[in-house]
């Protein structure tokens, strides 16, 4: 499994000058790169390297290593935030909202160094790095929870609040997972970030109120207008983004620890086209689009992965619609956000819990919930509800997301 651990470098004066000198070196690489990459569109490595690696070399005097990694930084750069806005388009699109198209890059000066093992290496108390005067060997500091038996895959060194910091790849051993009975389904909503098929549930009141402060303090930077209030969102931003990040983590870490106390795998609904198949009042857009369900996800996972927990992936149409009790799916069934009453059998209960079971009964079928087609509006009947001698009701004719 990999994942990415956070290590400060505890570097004398003098090495902070040689780090800071390389960070500048490599990113005006960086820069002379960019241009090149986007006027000919060429996002490749191997691309790149071709038709720049020797003039790199050359005029800013890297190491045929640094060459390559800077090449590479430029063009990984470049996929990642063309692949970025593609995604966002798709929500720009059914707002209808104007696209966005890709920019041309522009790299700090003290931004990220990308290094790989043949440029770093971490030793059991200080680490080998490269830089334009030659190797240096600081100190570091690591977390009580960075992994005894490790693969470093690549490292990133960040200069971040007066601080260098290595955000190290590193590979560990999956811990086998063992093949469970049951599953604890998890139901991701707005109102209630997470919702578990054991009764758990996870409010969004504390980020809310978090993001609405954020949010009018902007308002008020933005009218300001000097520079100093335009500085000032992008560290707010920053704020609110870690303070999402650690509300996953703690959220994440919470539902994983419930599946391995009871030996239970977790099922997930999958997350693809979420904010496009679902939809909320106009005022409701904001938070509904700024939540990060994706990152929520992968911390269940790697998580999952380290506790040898299985996660099992489904199809979460039509969860918030049909009744966990008999099966029966009808639109009118979920009557408000928290509300879910079966018109067929008359079941009552909250609707988040209700697709969290759902959830959590496909993941313990394992097999695909079949659906009628808008056109047909046939009666259907699931393998699931084979099994419960239960059947579907009709399929409303339009998709609608998980909760």
């Amino acid at each position: 499994m990999q994942s990415v651990t956070k290590l400060r470098l505890v570097a004398s004066p003098e090495e902070r000058q040689m780090l800071f000198a390389t960070m500048e070196r490599y990113n005006a690489a960086c820069n002379a790169v960019s241009p090149v990459a986007f006027s000919e569109r060429q996002f490749s490595n191997i691309g790149l390297q071709k038709r720049l690696y020797r003039h790199v070399r050359e005029t800013f005097g890297l190491s045929a290593q640094m060459a390559q990694l800077a090449i590479r930084k430029v063009a990984g750069s470049y996929r990642s935030t063309k692949e970025a806005i593609k995604e966002q388009n798709k929500v720009l699109a059914a707002l209808g909202n104007p696209l966005k198209t890709l920019p041309e890059l522009s790299f700090r000066e003290h931004g990220a160094i990308c290094y790989d093992a043949r440029v770093l290496s971490l030793g059991r108390n200080r680490v080998s790095i490269w830089t334009l005067r030659g190797r240096i060997k600081p100190r570091y500091s690591k977390p009580d929870h960075f992994p005894a038996v490790t693969i470093v895959k690549q490292t990133d060194l960040v200069y971040r609040d007066g601080a260098f910091w290595l955000y190290a790849t590193v590979e560990t051993p999956d811990a086998e997972p063992a093949e469970p009975s049951e599953y604890l389904g998890v139901d991701l909503g707005v109102v209630k970030i997470a919702t578990t098929s054991d009764g758990a549930t996870f409010s969004s009141d504390a980020t809310e109120k978090v993001r609405k402060r954020y949010g009018r303090l902007k308002g008020v930077l933005q009218k300001v207008g000097t520079k100093s209030a335009k500085r000032k969102p992008q560290k707010i931003s920053g704020r609110e983004r870690r303070f999402k990040t650690d509300t996953n983590h703690v959220i994440s870490k919470q539902i994983v620890c419930a599946a391995e106390g009871t030996k239970q795998g977790i099922a997930l609904e999958g997350l693809k086209g979420i904010l496009l198949r679902t939809t909320v009042r106009h005022d409701q857009r904001e938070r509904h689009h700024k939540w990060a369900f994706h990152q929520l996800r992968s911390f269940i996972e790697y998580k999952a992965r380290r506790a040898g927990v299985l996660v099992t992936v489904i199809d979460g149409a039509y969860t918030s619609q049909q009744c966990s009790a008999c099966g029966f799916v009808h639109s009118d069934n979920r009557q408000t956000q928290a509300a879910f009453r079966c018109l067929a059998c008359g079941h009552t209960e909250n609707a988040d819990l209700n697709a969290a079971r759902n959830i959590a009964a496909r993941a313990a079928v394992n097999r695909p919930i079949a659906v009628c087609s808008p056109d047909t509006r046939r009666e259907v009947e699931s393998q699931a509800c084979k099994e419960r001698g239960t059947t579907y009701g009709i399929m409303p004719p339009t998709s609608v997301g998980g909760s």
